[in-house]
């Protein structure tokens, strides 16, 4: 029943960070639940490093979000940086 509970948290999570985040995101259901369950990762490690969090304690819901959020800007950033000359899907032209 754990990883049940993990996997609801996360798409919360995922979706409150994909509702508060402006642009354009990937994904369906399984993205949105994966960002979530990182966004938990990275709030509990970086807490831990900054001493927030002692060794086995989770993250909160809120640090939970702000680590999503965190992961979606680092998406941008780098979807951003590259282009996409074929934007429509079309096949390249044969002269």
């Amino acid at each position: 029943m754990h990883i049940l509970g993990t996997i609801i948290i996360g798409f919360i999570v995922g979706v409150i960070a994909k509702l508060l985040m402006p642009g354009r995101d990937p994904g369906g259901f399984v993205i949105t639940t994966l960002l979530g369950i990182a966004g938990a990762f990275i709030a509990k490690y970086i807490g831990q490093a900054l001493g927030w969090y002692r060794e086995g304690q989770n993250a909160g819901f809120i640090a939970s979000v702000i680590g999503a959020i965190i992961l979606l800007a680092i998406y941008h950033l780098v979807r951003r940086g590259v282009r996409h000359d074929n934007v429509h899907g079309d096949s390249p032209k044969i002269r």
